[in-house]
């Protein structure tokens, strides 16, 4: 661990790419190579503060929450952690037993992660590491986090971009991208594509009755909900004001008709403001266009779907409404 050519091949390694996942798998394939631990894992922070697995080895499904939390430990200390019995350890709530050995990843004042390493079996003796051996690891993981830093700052900072800053769901310049790409892709491969739009009914009384911070927090809350009514395959986004869009891949009319009925009858059961000893209820008017049906283009498509929410507010809202083939409108 000593020697320069190791710290030269995990330099050339972690700055061979700015994908903070292909980084932190570089760390885990030196990092074997220096400790014996059947589990390894580099842990990071998203966006939220929310901790996740970038990258692991041998990591089982009920590792992870004690994984976790000696991250979460590490990270908030920049300490090593050492234990021959994670179960036994009061500095942690995990239930897994077995010995552990963590290392902070830190660059620039900022604390990136943690570098994990799981053994279930519980250690006879307390670990411990030499002086001289925990100085090589930290000279070791200071490029490497450097390089780790690098790429999730430039992740996030691409997030960020088509992201709408209120919701977190991807705001409208993503949503037309998507569209566009989208769009292509279906004519080419002859694929259904629908759209679905989503106004709030009676959003305006939010803001004039409660003032525009508890209607903020209420446009946090919907989107939350809609995200939850869409598939993983679905894009969601913010439109702007209290519309929102989802695009629905490879979807055609009874199906995207299916899933703005979930995200209609969900607003319509959701209470909105419940944390803040306030009970209102919205409802939501959504339209639906499919290509190929309704339209031949993603400015079409648009178009249909805003065209079909719109009739759907003027014959009472809280409703869904298909939007009709260009002859029959």
């Amino acid at each position: 661990m000593e020697r320069p050519d190791a710290f030269l091949d995990l330099v050339r390694g972690v700055n061979a790419t700015l994908d903070p996942q292909k980084i932190a798998d570089v760390i885990l394939e030196h990092a074997v190579t220096w400790l014996p631990a059947l589990c390894w894992a580099v842990v990071s922070a998203d966006l939220s503060g929310r901790l996740s697995v970038l990258a692991d080895r041998g990591l089982t499904p009920d590792m992870e929450l004690a994984v976790r939390a000696v991250a979460t430990w590490v990270m908030n200390r920049s300490q090593e952690f050492l234990t021959p019995d994670l179960a036994r350890d009061t500095r942690v709530s995990a239930a897994h037993a077995g010995a552990v050995i963590a290392f902070p990843l830190s660059c620039r004042g900022r604390r990136l992660g943690a570098l994990v390493a799981l053994d279930p079996q519980v250690s006879a003796r307390e670990p411990r590491m030499p002086e001289s051996l925990l100085r090589a690891v930290r000279v070791l993981l200071e490029p490497a986090s450097v390089a780790l830093d690098n790429a999730l700052l430039l992740k996030r900072a691409e997030a960020l971009s088509v992201t709408d800053d209120l919701t977190h769901l991807y705001n409208s310049r993503y949503l037309n991208l998507v569209l566009r790409r989208e769009t292509k892709r279906a004519s080419r491969s002859g694929r259904p594509l629908s759209l679905l739009f989503i106004d709030l009914d009676g959003f305006k009384a939010v803001n004039d009755t409660h003032g525009h911070l508890f209607g903020s927090r209420a446009l946090v809350e919907a989107a939350a909900v809609i995200r939850a009514s869409a598939r993983e395959t679905d894009v969601v986004s913010r439109f702007g004001g209290d519309e929102f869009a989802i695009i629905l891949p490879d979807t055609g009319g009874e199906g995207a008709f299916a899933v703005g009925a979930r995200v209609r009858d969900k607003i319509a059961a959701y209470t909105f403001l419940a944390g803040d000893d306030l009970a209102i209820r919205l409802t939501a008017s959504v339209g639906v266009a499919t290509l190929p049906d309704v339209a031949n283009s993603a400015e079409e498509l648009v178009q249909a779907a805003d065209k079909a929410m719109y009739q759907v507010k003027d014959s009472g809202k809280n409703g869904i409404q298909a939007a009709a083939a260009p002859a029959d409108s």
